[in-house]
């Protein structure tokens, strides 16, 4: 058989980030960045689809690939109502959902954009895992406010394919296992796997959770509150505080995790408390995961950018490799892992799922 050949497109603010796949193997592909200036005529995001597209194309032309040779088309899932993990059609009850959405993200721009070349052949166009994937267990939703519940916004295309990577050199299906799954990159998510759901797991796009690179995470809400109402901070400005300008960079005014590892190195003793803080966050998010698991964990799995740091992942695995068998698997290959949500459906693994806004998703 012909291994089938998967254009991944996942976009960023300023770039779009494509790949050609034969099968599992990568062909070609490139980061495509797009200017401010080129940007600026588009009011919104979601407005910049066809200037994108187009550039889709002019890359392709570049490789001397032909559209029409596709088999799929995957794009970046946007962010959407909550939905079960999966790979989904787009659809046009999808892409009008994507098109009117208040919430401004570049990963909107996915689905339209893999509809768009799809539409060049006929083939299926598909988002795999979006970050809103949400399976969290009933339990795990319920707070001490009824009108504030928890939700799920998480790493989850990197959470999915590295747990499933994991599962594999257990020598089991992923549905087969407990995991605890950790990225850990500017943001951090912790997420407890079992049987194939994501049961538990902090939302690391709004900062909850251990403290990461640029988010607060968890805080004491009462010292929140008085401290808000002091410093009669606006929404906009509080959001900035816990989700981009916490964490790391509020305690040492930096985002860049090589220089933390290089004054870490030097013996920076302020920034090796703050930074082993971050662990020990880390681990006691782990320990929570665990009890969620029942104490039936096979593995630990750490991955994201900052899982190439051993001796960060050493000081968290000193508390927690007690409980489960550990497994590094650094970094994050989203273009792979959209790749592999597309073959699962063109090889009759999985079914594609059909999007719906009401009631159909979970």
């Amino acid at each position: 058989m012909v291994p089938e050949l998967v254009l991944a497109i996942n976009p960023g603010s300023t770039s779009t980030k494509l790949a050609v796949f034969r099968g599992e193997e990568k062909l070609f592909g490139k980061s495509l960045s797009h200017t401010v200036a080129e940007l600026a005529p588009f009011p919104r995001v979601v407005d910049q689809r066809d200037f994108r597209f187009r550039c889709i194309l002019a890359f392709l032309q570049e490789n001397s690939f032909d559209p029409k040779e596709l088999s799929a088309v995957v794009g970046r899932g946007g962010l959407l109502p909550p939905l079960e993990s999966g790979t989904y059609e787009v659809n046009d009850a999808m892409l009008d959902y994507l098109q009117t959405t208040l919430t401004e993200h570049a990963s909107n721009l996915g689905a339209g954009l893999a509809r768009d070349v799809a539409a060049i052949r006929g083939v299926p166009a598909l988002i795999v895992d979006p970050v809103v994937v949400d399976e969290l267990a009933d339990e795990a939703r319920i707070t001490g406010i009824p009108d504030i519940p928890r939700v799920s916004i998480f790493h989850a295309l990197n959470h999915k394919a590295r747990a499933r990577q994991a599962a594999s050199q257990l020598g089991k299906r992923y549905e087969e296992c407990n995991l605890i799954v950790i990225h850990l990159g500017g943001g951090i998510s912790v997420g407890a796997h079992r049987h194939g759901r994501v049961v538990d797991v902090n939302n690391a796009l709004n900062g909850d959770g251990p403290f990461a690179p640029e988010r607060a995470g968890s805080l004491p809400t009462w010292a929140l509150l008085e401290w808000a109402h002091k410093q009669q901070t606006d929404m906009g400005t509080l959001r900035k505080k816990l989700t981009g300008q916490g964490g790391i960079v509020a305690h040492l005014a930096l985002n860049d995790m090589r220089k933390v590892e290089e004054l870490v190195d030097q013996g920076d003793a302020k920034v090796t408390a703050i930074y082993r803080a971050m662990a020990y966050n880390v681990a006691k998010w782990i320990g929570a995961m665990a009890v969620v698991l029942e104490g039936k964990v096979d593995a630990i799995v750490y991955t994201g950018g900052i899982a190439y740091d051993r001796r960060f992942v050493s000081w968290i695995r000193e508390k927690t490799d007690f409980l489960a068998p550990a497994l590094v698997l650094p970094g994050e290959d989203e273009m792979t892992a959209l790749c592999q949500g597309a073959l699962r459906v063109l090889r009759g693994e999985e079914p594609a799922k059909e999007w719906r806004i009401t009631g159909g998703n979970l």
